[in-house]
């Protein structure tokens, strides 16, 4: 592999730091950034666009600052992915879907653009489930990326592909969204970092929309720290963005210690469903949270039953209104019906649109119908809003809830592509907190042995709201005091040393 030899090995901290030291240039980490992705990309198909060209100029440019004396910037050098539903100039942006094929925005998102103003490198756009609607990657229009860990499995969704460029090394953070789950899952299969935010503090300008009261823009980097420098530099307020809360950047905490916090565990989330191996992973790292100083409070969080349904009725409906706009006449390419406008949209929609879209597409347009909305919409929000109580009930005695972020360690590719409610059911410990605009992190916490191959596992911590900077600062204290990170680079084979050929 050409380009930074220790390139595999650092994080995003410790890359910009080598750069700044003059160890290195960002010139040979993007050398190095790019080989990897050619060796490795053909088998796991994270990428759908690499930017190679863009991303050595923009490193030359960065090398030729440095030598001047300029100041570096918080990313200096830094190699990057984006979910192809994120707008950058002049970069196709089709959010997985046929339907938006060849469609190149005319701006760069604000938290894009905050990124490229601290030095980040942007090397490619990834592959993801058509809308981000999905949980493993499958429903994508283009390609399906794989699990490092085994290529026979998901690497999770909708934000595969860039979680799978993180977990394989080929960069060091990349940003997907997440709006019922979509990083924190994935992060939890493939064992890295991925965190969903308060609501409101990323702005979603520039996002392409598919449940526009739950996506939020959510980072993958490879460890806890890279992930409160990140947060530190796209969170804040925007004046594009009305629901994008008024506040400043996220500001990390800098305690190394938990001692004395209250950690939450709900008993719901450890119930039937669950697998046992998972469940023995995370119950030792609530242990470990307590050998550090926490202690832990049982609780209840009794309407999490009713995530599930509730989501999928709000994101539908929600998603049924932001699609209306795909008609064959704004965006993207067309397909001619019988010469009728009607016929013509008709026609654009069914070669657009991919079947889990369309699936969604019409159980939003009947929630939201003449007859249904109060019954089945109204109703949902309802609910809700009981759902968010619980955690507001529940914060009133703990700092933090600690569970599993996913039921089970990554499933096979075509596993549950014939059974949506199972597909469904493998966001049940992640839709909760979305639907509560709660931040959370998925954290690694050990591995389990399925089908002859070590897979991650994930823990999840929730905090509430604006608890941002105390979520981070807890999952880094746990990375700090445990060999997960370690363990994971040393057993994962596409990202050990030498893999990249």
């Amino acid at each position: 592999m050409s380009g930074f030899a220790d390139y595999a090995r650092l994080d995003a901290t410790a890359l910009r730091e080598a750069i700044v030291s003059k160890r290195t240039t960002a010139s040979q980490v993007v050398e190095a950034a790019l080989a990897r992705i050619a060796a490795l990309d053909p088998e796991l198909s994270a990428f759908s666009t690499v930017l190679a060209d863009s991303a050595r100029a923009r490193a030359k440019e960065l090398d030729a600052a440095l030598a001047r004396g300029e100041p570096a910037g918080a990313l200096c050098g830094v190699p990057f992915a984006l979910k192809s539903n994120m707008c950058v100039e002049g970069v196709e942006a089709h959010c997985g879907s046929k339907i938006l094929a060849g469609y190149k925005p005319p701006y760069t998102a604000p938290f894009v653009q905050r990124l490229l103003d601290e030095g980040a490198i942007l090397v490619g756009m990834t592959h993801m489930d058509e809308f981000a609607m999905g949980s493993s990657g499958e429903n994508s229009g283009y390609a399906v990326a794989k699990n490092p860990w085994d290529t026979s499995r998901t690497p999770g969704g909708s934000s595969s592909g860039s979680c799978a460029a993180v977990a394989a090394r080929m960069v060091p953070l990349s940003l997907g969204s997440d709006t019922g789950g979509s990083v924190r899952q994935p992060a939890a299969l493939c064992g890295i970092v991925g965190f969903k935010p308060t609501y409101g503090r990323i702005t979603r300008y520039g996002l392409v929309a598919f449940g526009s009261s739950l996506d939020q823009v959510s980072p993958f980097t490879r460890s806890a720290r890279d992930m409160e420098l990140v947060l530190s530099v796209i969170s804040g307020a925007d004046e594009h963005d009305s629901t994008c809360l008024p506040l400043p950047a996220i500001d990390p905490e800098r305690s190394d210690s938990i001692r004395g916090l209250r950690i939450g565990v709900p008993k719901e989330y450890f119930a039937s469903g669950l697998d046992a191996d998972v469940r023995a992973k995370v119950e030792g790292a609530i242990a470990k949270l307590v050998e550090l100083g926490a202690a832990t409070v049982p609780i209840e969080l009794p309407h999490t039953e009713y995530a599930i349904p509730t989501y999928y009725v709000v994101a539908t409906a929600e998603a049924s209104s932001n699609l209306a706009r795909y008609d064959g006449i704004r965006y993207g390419p067309r397909t001619n019906g019988d010469g009728s406008l009607q016929s013509m949209i008709a026609a654009t929609r069914e070669a657009g649109f991919g079947p889990e879209v369309k699936r969604r597409i019409l159980l939003g347009t009947y929630v939201l119908s003449s007859g249904y909305y109060d019954a089945w919409y109204v109703r949902a929000l309802k609910v809700r809003r009981l759902i968010r109580h619980d955690f507001d009930e529940a914060f009133k005695s703990v700092d933090l809830i600690a569970c599993p972020t996913s039921p089970t360690a990554a499933f096979r590719l075509g596993e549950k592509t014939d059974d949506p409610v199972a597909m469904y059911l493998s966001d049940v410990m992640t839709v909760p907190t979305s639907l509560a605009g709660l931040p959370a992190v998925s954290v690694p916490c050990g591995t389990v042995t399925l089908g002859g191959k070590q897979l991650p596992v994930g823990l999840q911590l929730i905090g509430p709201s604006l608890a941002d900077a105390r979520v981070l600062r807890a999952a880094r204290v746990f990375e700090d005091a445990t060999q997960h990170q370690r363990e994971i680079y040393a057993l994962a084979p596409s990202v050990r040393e030498g893999a990249a050929r």
